[in-house]
């Protein structure tokens, strides 16, 4: 018998607490960060559990002990020490241009004013914002506590137009800034976000923020471990193939244990179990989709993607890179980090079976326009490729470009870039949960693609010709010839248990089709 309630949506510890629901104790952060500095920043992609932290933080700060008695925190606090808390939230509601955002700011000091108990008339949201900070630390005698929910929701709501963007970044910026000359008033303060924006557009007013979104002693700050599910959620998840349910939610990694989203676990336990894209569904990737297009992205690099800190570190609506967005928005993460020339360097991938399908069905959508007939060429990509059918494999290949619009080929201009086949190839068996291995290397060079799909090895090269004529008077595949030559699957010959299969693709950029497929079947050794 279930003994908690599930706190799906409910992001204060007031009513988990008092409703006895399920809840994963983050109190020993709490203890770890006053330890520390005074300023602190965190990201993490959306619904992570960032609103819920932060509400505990606001009543512990006030002194709420009643909440905390079953926590760890309780006994290692002294509860008559209570601070004025002033609560900034953006979560809530779309602000469309900046005058909706300077009034709404407005808004959040007045309703600060009125919990406080405080007085004054505010002329301007800087002079507002020390005001309320300088007369809560008088009337209380107590330095000022300062908590900032998705601080930059107003940006990221606009970021497909640039103006403004650029306005909303202004506008907040105009608000943080205030922080800077009041230390003296404040005792803490912490900042939640998505996106780390860089301190030379935005937090030039407040760099004494320390950064702990990579700090591996708050890896699990926000998130569900492992452990988590099966202590706190134990019998809400009886029966569970526990295999299957790390593979399908868990992997997001932040140089330190690998933690689910809360937002999948929860509904996966309310939804009697049932696998579904649930975190993927409450956002929509299409201005990351679009930027891909825009800068004609190889979709492959997504498997071997390396960076240094500074491009996962900060965000610049100037000059968006779409690798730190898809980072910061929670469809990369940290699988590996290294020292190289003096600089960290991050290894990403994407997290796990729930990104890897919906993101790459989207963006087969981007890439192709083919979206009510994507499921039916998944279904005979995989079919075919599950046993080695090659005849069928190639003729659903064929089917499928021969199903992209004629206006995708023109938008993009991508028919004369070999990239282009790679790309959708990519993304239609990325959405079968294949592993890929882009430009697989070997010591004679590296092969286009090589695939694992259900024991079966697939070793794949492909040629973008101009013409039929290209081709040459000889109906040679320049491609399977060039894998047969190079060798690129001799590694493989001791590692495929239903077959290794040597595969040329030759697409022409005036038909906008696969014009010869040919391919070799190697013994099983």
């Amino acid at each position: 018998m279930k003994t908690s309630r599930l706190p799906i949506g409910i992001q204060n510890l007031r009513e988990i607490i008092e409703d006895k629901c399920a809840y994963v104790d983050k109190t020993p952060f709490i203890e770890a960060l006053l330890s520390g500095g005074k300023y602190y920043f965190l990201s993490r992609p959306r619904r992570f559990g960032k609103s819920l932290f932060l509400d505990t933080l606001k009543e512990f700060f006030e002194g709420n002990e009643k909440l905390f008695k079953s926590l760890y925190i309780h006994d290692k606090w002294d509860w008559n020490k209570q601070y004025p808390v002033v609560k900034i939230d953006f979560a809530a509601g779309v602000l469309r241009n900046r005058e909706e955002l300077d009034i709404h700011i407005f808004e959040i000091l007045k309703e600060n004013q009125r919990r406080l108990g405080l007085e004054g008339e505010m002329s301007s949201i800087s002079g507002g914002f020390k005001e309320v900070i300088r007369q809560a630390h008088e009337k209380y005698g107590k330095r000022v506590v300062i908590l900032v929910d998705e601080y930059d929701k107003p940006i990221l709501d606009n970021i497909e137009r640039p103006h403004v963007t650029a306005e909303m970044r202004d506008g907040v910026k105009n608000l943080y800034s205030v922080m800077k000359n009041q230390d003296s008033h404040i005792r803490f303060a912490f900042m939640t976000g998505v996106s780390k924006f860089s301190k030379v557009s935005l937090f030039s007013g407040i760099n004494q923020l320390e950064d702990i979104t990579l700090d591996s002693n708050f890896a699990t700050i926000c998130g569900y471990t492992h452990r988590d599910l099966e202590t706190i959620f134990v019998e809400h998840l009886a029966g569970v193939d526990m295999a299957t349910l790390r593979r399908w939610y868990n992997g997001y990694s932040f140089l330190g244990e690998a933690v689910y989203n809360p937002y999948d676990i929860l509904l996966f336990i309310s939804k009697n179990h049932t696998y579904r894209n649930y975190w993927f569904e409450t956002g929509s990737p299409s201005f990351l989709i679009k930027m891909f297009q825009k800068k004609r992205y190889f979709l492959p690099d997504l498997e071997d993607i390396e960076v240094n800190e500074e491009m996962l570190d900060s965000f610049d609506i100037d000059r968006i890179n779409p690798i730190t967005l898809l980072f910061q928005s929670g469809y990369l993460t940290i699988s590996d980090a290294y020292q190289a020339l003096g600089e960290s360097v991050f290894r990403l991938k994407v997290p796990n079976h729930e990104v890897r399908v919906a993101l790459s069905n989207q963006l087969i959508g981007g890439y192709t326009d083919i979206v009510e007939q994507r499921l039916k060429y998944k279904g005979s990509l995989f079919d075919t490729m599950k046993e080695g059918d090659l005849d069928g494999m190639i003729a659903t290949i064929k089917r499928l470009f021969a199903a992209i619009p004629w206006r995708n080929f023109t938008k993009n201009k991508l028919p004369e870039a070999e990239g282009y086949y790679a790309s959708v190839l990519y993304a239609f068996f990325a959405s079968l949960n294949a592993t890929i291995i882009p430009e697989d290397i070997s010591n004679h060079g590296q092969v286009d693609m090589t695939i694992k799909l259900e024991g079966y090895i697939y070793v794949i090269e492909i040629k973008l010709v101009k013409d039929e004529d290209s081709l040459g008077s000889t109906e040679e595949n320049v491609a399977l010839k060039q894998i047969q030559q190079r060798g690129y699957s001799k590694k493989y010959q001791h590692q495929s248990p239903k077959g290794l299969i040597e595969l040329g693709l030759v697409f022409s950029s005036v038909e906008r089709n696969l014009i010869q497929a040919d391919w070799l079947e190697l013994e099983c050794s």
